[in-house]
């Protein structure tokens, strides 16, 4: 006699944005601790702003460096989704769960751009999308995407997000 599978996650478990990261095989890293003059997030009643967050993975950078080159822009986009993850992480520092966020407000991507790039947008598109993937329609959001000469800690994105709890 054979046993029975495992239960499925109860709907509830598995419509958590926890659950979800999980599910697409990422895990939140510690939260950055800023490298200037500012915190990580500010809570203003219900809204949660959380600082500029730059591809840094366990203390290093994902890639240095302009779009389209050096840095391509898959490379970019992958850069944009660690800026995210880095900010979920900021935000369950703060409000102890990312079940708390009731959605997300809006996105600003910057892009250290080459001159006469244009394509920020596809670029801002990896911070967007993972949202999506982690939030559902929670995650929607306003969104700039910003083309600049450079950027903190020669990051070629930077993401800063602003949240409702």
């Amino acid at each position: 006699m054979t046993n029975p599978p495992s239960p499925a996650p109860t709907h509830s478990a598995a419509g958590t944005p926890e659950y979800r990261l999980a599910a697409l095989g990422l895990t939140l890293p510690e939260p950055p601790k800023p490298v200037a003059a500012y915190i990580a997030c500010r809570r203003a009643g219900n809204l949660l702003y959380i600082s500029g967050q730059v591809p840094m993975l366990s203390g290093k950078m994902l890639a240095t460096g302009a779009i389209p080159d050096p840095v391509s822009i898959e490379q970019g986009r992958a850069c944009a989704r660690q800026c995210v993850l880095n900010a979920l992480a900021v935000i369950r520092a703060e409000a102890g769960t990312l079940a708390a966020v009731r959605q997300v407000v809006r996105v600003g991507v910057f892009v250290c751009s080459q001159p006469g790039f244009t394509q920020q947008p596809q670029v801002a598109n990896g911070a967007s999308e993972l949202l999506v993937e982690v939030f559902g329609d929670a995650g929607r959001h306003a969104r700039a995407a910003v083309g600049s000469v450079a950027l903190p800690l020669g990051a070629p994105v930077e993401v800063e997000m602003i949240v409702e709890v």
